[in-house]
């Protein structure tokens, strides 16, 4: 049982390492690291190709969360600090892609699989917060950040699992360290909006 845990925690990491949003990039014949902001994710897929290649980004980004640690439960619960480890090696393999000499996303929608996967209605609150946070500020950056912070603490509060809670707090610590730059754009004034208001 111990090699097919290790087995799919290795199916895991080089799932979530695809990095969709660059492979959509070249499709489109741009190499999205050197577009926008430089980043893979759904965000700067739609502002440098289109609102359908940042969706499609978006939803493949998310399901790299999502499947893993989905069939993690189905496959070994109770085991849920194994699913915590599957939900965390999720995060990790999208932030740093072993296919992008381990560089890669920022983790919001690959985060947000792995929360509908645990809990859908910690999922469908911290999306709210996002997008509150979103629309009333207009920026992306912003919003993930506050939703990734929240998390853990909404997770908490309505289920508790001990293990599940430890993954979602580094994972949201993670995210917040890949938008270190976005943090310190936003203090100085100079963070973009996505939406102008």
């Amino acid at each position: 049982m111990e090699f097919i845990k290790i087995i799919y925690l290795v199916f895991t990491y080089l799932l979530a390492s695809i990095p969709f949003g660059y492979v959509i990039g070249k499709l489109f014949g741009k190499d999205i690291t050197k577009e926008g902001s430089g980043n893979i994710g759904a965000t700067n897929v739609t502002r440098t190709i289109g609102k359908k290649a940042g969706i499609l980004v978006l939803i493949l980004d998310m399901l790299k969360g999502f499947i893993p640690v989905f069939y993690s439960i189905k496959l070994f619960s109770p085991d849920y600090r194994f699913v915590g480890v599957v939900a965390l090696t999720a995060v990790l393999g999208h932030c740093f892609s072993v296919f992008m000499k381990f560089k890669g996303g920022k983790g919001v929608a690959t985060g947000i699989g792995v929360l509908l996967a645990v809990s859908p209605k910690v999922a469908f609150i911290v999306i709210l917060i996002w997008l509150g946070t979103f629309l009333v500020s207009g920026y992306v950056s912003l919003a993930s950040i506050l939703a990734a912070s929240l998390s853990w603490v909404i997770y908490v509060f309505l289920e508790g699992n001990i293990y599940i809670t430890f993954a979602i707090l580094i994972a949201s610590f993670i995210i917040v360290m890949k938008h270190s730059s976005n943090i310190e754009r936003l203090l100085n004034g100079t963070e973009s909006r996505f939406l102008h208001k």
